[in-house]
């Protein structure tokens, strides 16, 4: 049986709201993947309103629709980095702070 680190398919696919300018969020994400895990192909593609949507190997992982927040950028690495050497990927349970300001 072939492990994922014997293959060169490693594919994370980040749907973003591009209404919600998460454009840059899904850059800086992409950035940090590509750092720790080099092998990877990372797509950033527009997508539904409020999304910030994370596949790994086409296995939703994170769902801004469901949570409300940005992922954990770094548990996000984390787990690229793991399925890289051959585990599943897992869900990302982490999230960034939500700033919320009422004026």
């Amino acid at each position: 049986m072939e492990r994922l680190n014997d293959n060169k398919d490693l594919k994370v696919q980040i749907e973003y709201c591009g209404v919600c300018d998460y454009g840059g969020h899904c850059l800086a994400l992409a950035n940090a993947i590509k750092n720790c895990t080099p092998n990877a192909k990372v797509l950033c593609k527009r997508g539904r309103q409020g999304s910030f949507e994370i596949l790994i190997n086409d296995k939703l992982v994170y769902s801004k629709l469901q949570t409300m927040a940005l992922p954990d950028y770094e548990e996000v690495v984390n787990v690229v980095s793991n399925v890289s050497k051959g585990e599943e990927p897992k869900e990302i349970k982490g999230q960034q702070p939500i700033n919320c300001a009422v004026s």
